[in-house]
């Protein structure tokens, strides 16, 4: 086998394994369901809503062994923005953590494990801020995706000032694996 062939097969190799990483990650909430309606509990309050803004709970598990840290985002592809609409940027979380009660969105109530900054959300401020689509819009697809990151601090995303695209920037290159649950909501 040449050296080109063999460094092929360990290329395909690495990506068969980063795909079974991918599979083998999991989310779930015991608020949001995936596809379902996402309840008023959740929803922003502002901006025409009147929801009660309260993040959901989320448990992971299946992640990589070489995790040091995990983030979370919440984001709207459906937005009428042109780039979407990020409701929560979540990271720095550390390892052993696998689940954030209800209500961790809440940066006043500090319900965030030590070391886990809650960023810049596109309401201007930093914690969640839950669904609020223009009326009449057809049900939006809130994303909720939790990662697996291969370092314990994002490099470049230092504080609560960092906005959701630098942090996905540091995600780009250090994701190992990622889960998606996604829930709807329109009014």
């Amino acid at each position: 086998m040449t050296k080109l062939a063999l460094w092929a097969v360990l290329g395909l190799s690495l990506v068969g394994a980063t795909a079974a990483n991918a599979q083998s990650m999991t989310v779930t909430s015991a608020e949001i369901k995936e596809g379902a309606t996402i309840a008023n509990e959740q929803v922003f309050k502002g901006f025409g809503c009147t929801g009660d803004n309260v993040s959901p709970s989320l448990s992971w598990s299946g992640a990589p062994a070489a995790t040091k840290s995990f983030a979370v985002s919440i984001y709207d592809p459906d937005a009428p923005t042109g780039s979407g609409w990020w409701h929560w940027v979540v990271f720095n979380i550390p390892a052993a953590t696998t689940s954030l009660p209800k209500g961790a969105g809440d940066v006043k109530k500090k319900g965030m494990p030590k070391g886990a900054i809650q960023s810049r959300t596109d309401f201007g401020a930093d914690g969640y801020g839950g669904p609020c689509p223009p009326a009449g819009d057809k049900p939006h697809h809130y994303q909720i995706t939790v990662f697996a990151v291969d370092v314990d601090k994002l490099p470049d995303a230092k504080n609560d000032m960092a906005s959701a695209a630098l942090v996905g920037f540091d995600l780009h290159f250090h994701t190992l694996a990622k889960a998606t649950l996604t829930g709807l909501y329109g009014r």
